[in-house]
């Protein structure tokens, strides 16, 4: 029997930790379902957590737990009294009040549970980049994981894309200078080159970046991930003074000030409406290629074009 509470309103340490769970699980050939709290309905849970008639490996990820109607709490806490030994139960929980005598019940039933809170310290960022490394087989220098957090600011998802794309376009020890030259756009087209062509609204540069990326090894959810956090930075800047300087704005936004004039120039394009069906589009889209669509490329190539179609 195995319970784990991915506990915290970071995504990013959430991905992290899902990810390697579902690895495991993977290697053990276990059947995996997964349920969406808010959009369950009664006996949803409980169907999923029944007995099986054979003894193969079973998962069952129950995300946002905290939105779960309380009419299908007692499906959890039934179980909770009554384990299956060949069931692997994972909930991911945002934290807050909301839910917790559930979540207290949760912990109570001994799961294991992984602290997936926000971090702000710059040790704290660094020794995610190191780990994001080491899930990857990869080593860096001291100077080089710094230059990274550095560039990027204070947004995991985006550091987890940087880290992915660095790793897969790079061999050996990563240094400084490959960091620098990584944001100097000298390495193969990545995730980031998917975004900037979005949001410079050239449909077909976007579409063909993205087929460019895709065949050089980039991660369709890496893809997603650089996209959405370039619509992020929009947001943040759209509402800041545009007599501010950029690196006044920069800390409390979590960005470099590169990216703060970056995202000034792209938001002359850029109506609040426009933004908000690009945001919906990669909303879309980050759900399909982690699993709702049957075929995530052409999904992704669906939301690109519709992205670049938004600047005004």
């Amino acid at each position: 029997m195995s319970i784990y509470l991915l506990l915290g309103s970071e995504p990013a340490l959430a991905d992290r930790a899902l990810a390697k769970l579902m690895a495991e699980l993977k290697e053990q050939k276990a059947e995996v379902r997964t349920i969406s709290a808010a959009e369950s309905e009664v006996g949803d849970i409980s169907e999923a957590l029944a007995p099986s008639l054979f003894s193969e490996k079973r998962a069952v990820v129950i995300k946002d737990l905290q939105d779960l109607p309380s009419d299908s709490h007692s499906e959890i806490t039934n179980y909770l009294s009554d384990v299956d030994e060949t069931m692997t139960l994972i909930f991911l929980h945002k934290g807050g009040v909301k839910g917790k005598a559930l979540l207290d019940q949760i912990k109570q039933a001994k799961a294991n549970v992984i602290a997936c809170e926000p971090i702000k310290k710059e040790a704290e960022k660094q020794e995610f980049v190191r780990n994001l490394l080491l899930d990857l087989g990869r080593k860096a220098s001291p100077a080089a994981v710094a230059a990274l957090v550095s560039a990027i600011g204070s947004d995991l998802r985006e550091l987890s894309a940087a880290v992915s794309q660095i790793a897969s376009d790079t061999t050996g020890v990563i240094d400084e200078a490959m960091i620098a030259k990584y944001h100097q756009g000298r390495v193969e087209t990545s995730g980031f080159d998917v975004a900037d062509a979005c949001l410079d609204g050239d449909v077909s540069r976007a579409l063909l970046t993205l087929r460019s990326a895709l065949a050089t090894g980039t991660d369709p959810v890496m893809v997603t991930s650089a996209i959405a956090s370039a619509l992020r930075g929009l947001a943040k800047v759209s509402g800041t003074n545009r007599g501010a300087k950029s690196f006044e704005l920069a800390g409390s936004l979590g960005m470099a000030p590169w990216q703060v004039d970056k995202a000034r120039r792209q938001l002359n394009s850029w109506s609040p409406a426009g933004i908000a069906k690009a945001v919906a589009a990669i909303a879309l889209a980050d759900a399909q290629v982690k699993g709702a669509s049957s075929d995530p490329i052409y999904a992704l190539e669906k939301a690109v074009s519709a992205i670049a179609s938004a600047r005004t």
